[in-house]
């Protein structure tokens, strides 16, 4: 996985209240195995009609919003359903970073524990970028991750702040299990302590010599 240092690029105003994880990825995209294929579905009910026609006045279908990277969302963005497939499907449309609100709390955690960026800022701040950015010809916002500032198109700038957890996700482009082997050497410490002080509680081990350990801790 890549550093991601700084995330910057159209940003598309989607200021829906509740907007929630079935809205996000419906059902009839969560067929697959794998997380492969979920683009087509993401916000496929606000993004098309019955008949499957692109709504043009939506936003994400509209080309001064084309190739967005950023969304500017409502409160409660992601709540609903624990389903990760609406991470996985925001991600493969080309979202790096989500500025709100607030999050649904299930989300909010598979977002960050799969690099998804979310930032929280009160409900008048976004309420400004969204109506800067709707009259900006340069739809452009940057998000700084090390200094945990967002820049307008105009250059006004908003403060925010990123678990520490997270934030190292991020610059150092570990995913979970990458954060989880930083940790290898006091897994295996841990580890061994543990069969020492209960070493017949090791499946791998024969009968015979299970017993053994039991009875020798045991005395």
């Amino acid at each position: 996985m890549s550093e991601l240092q700084v995330i910057a690029g159209i940003a598309a105003p989607l200021p829906i209240n509740n907007l929630d994880t079935d809205q996000i990825m419906p059902k009839q995209f969560l067929l697959g195995i794998d997380k492969s294929g979920l683009a087509r579905g993401v916000l496929y009910d606000l993004r098309f009609d019955t008949d499957g026609r692109p709504r043009e006045r939506f936003v994400l279908n509209r080309p001064e919003y084309r190739g967005a990277r950023i969304l500017l969302a409502g409160s409660n963005f992601g709540c609903g359903s624990s389903r990760e497939h609406a991470v996985w499907g925001l991600q493969q449309t080309g979202i790096d970073a989500v500025i709100a609100p607030s999050y649904g709390e299930i989300f909010y955690f598979n977002a960050l524990n799969n690099r998804l960026l979310l930032v929280s800022l009160p409900p008048a701040d976004i309420e400004a970028l969204v109506a800067e950015v709707e009259a900006a010809s340069d739809k452009q916002i940057t998000i700084d991750v090390v200094g945990e500032r967002v820049v307008s198109p105009s250059g006004r700038r908003y403060a925010f702040s990123i678990p520490p957890r997270q934030k190292q996700m991020l610059l150092e482009g570990l995913d979970m299990i990458g954060m989880t082997l930083r940790q290898a050497d006091a897994i295996d410490a841990f580890e061994a302590r543990h069969w020492q002080a209960q070493p017949w509680a090791r499946i791998d081990l024969p009968a015979q010599q299970a017993k053994q350990a039991e009875q020798s801790a045991a005395s």
